[in-house]
């Protein structure tokens, strides 16, 4: 449930933002960025805390601060798990 949660947030935070950029750089209109702005931050806030509740990785929790992609790099961190530190070899 929460993971599903998470790609919703996730999806809504670059969507919302893609529309408050592409705002910003045409029209410009007060409404449209008074109304996505906290669909925006309350998406990006939403993705923390999933984020945090469905992982205890420190590197997967910094992933999802990224504003914008953070969501979809996290998803995309816990489907492919985490990659192995540096320098360090994987035996079998």
């Amino acid at each position: 449930m929460a993971n599903r949660l998470l790609r919703i947030a996730a999806l809504v935070e670059l969507a919302s933002l893609v529309l408050l950029l592409t705002n910003l750089a045409t029209v410009h209109w007060a409404p449209v960025a008074s109304l996505l702005g906290p669909v925006h931050g309350c998406a990006y806030l939403f993705v923390i805390g999933a984020t945090i509740q469905v992982t205890g990785d420190l590197r997967t929790r910094l992933l999802a601060a990224v504003p914008g992609i953070g969501g979809l790099l996290v998803i995309r961190r816990l489907r492919h798990g985490p990659a192995p530190a540096a320098g360090v070899e994987m035996y079998r």
